[in-house]
């Protein structure tokens, strides 16, 4: 099961945001396009994946039943706990105390947490058992071995 680790805090943003030069709006991941439009301009990274500071979290991920999904073990989440949870989201659930990433499944009136990764079974509540989806994955962030 893809479990996250950490105790979640809210993200400071400082006033000045986090510009990093864009060099370009797009790069080719099929067959290569001229180099000579190079130009390079400032995004904030903030911005970009931010949408509500005080409600938004980092959380990593730990596990791998996510991995068809594009998550994967050591990833850094950033979760949006103002976002309304909906069927088909990625999000992040409490269960039993503890805290998993999965697919919302919401249909017919039944609610299970779906993993991406056909070795792991749907998580379908029990009599009694608690799931408290926590909040919606917006984007996952992976670190590349250097």
């Amino acid at each position: 099961m893809s479990s996250i680790v950490a105790v979640p805090a809210p993200i400071q943003i400082s006033p000045a945001g986090l510009l990093l030069p864009l060099a370009r709006d797009t790069v080719q991941a099929g067959f290569p396009s001229p180099a000579e439009d190079f130009t390079v301009k400032r995004i904030d990274l903030t911005a970009e994946l931010i949408v509500h500071p005080q409600a938004t979290f980092l959380l990593r991920v730990s596990g791998d039943s996510m991995r068809d999904a594009g998550i994967f073990d050591g990833d850094m989440l950033v979760v949006d706990k103002a976002i309304k949870p909906r069927h088909g989201h990625v999000v992040v659930a409490v269960l039993d105390g503890e805290f998993t990433v999965k697919y919302l499944y919401q249909r017919a009136g039944r609610t299970k947490l779906k993993p991406a990764n056909p070795t792991f079974p749907e998580i379908t509540p029990k009599e009694g058992q608690t799931v408290e989806v926590w909040g919606v994955v917006t984007s996952s962030i992976k670190r590349f071995p250097t």
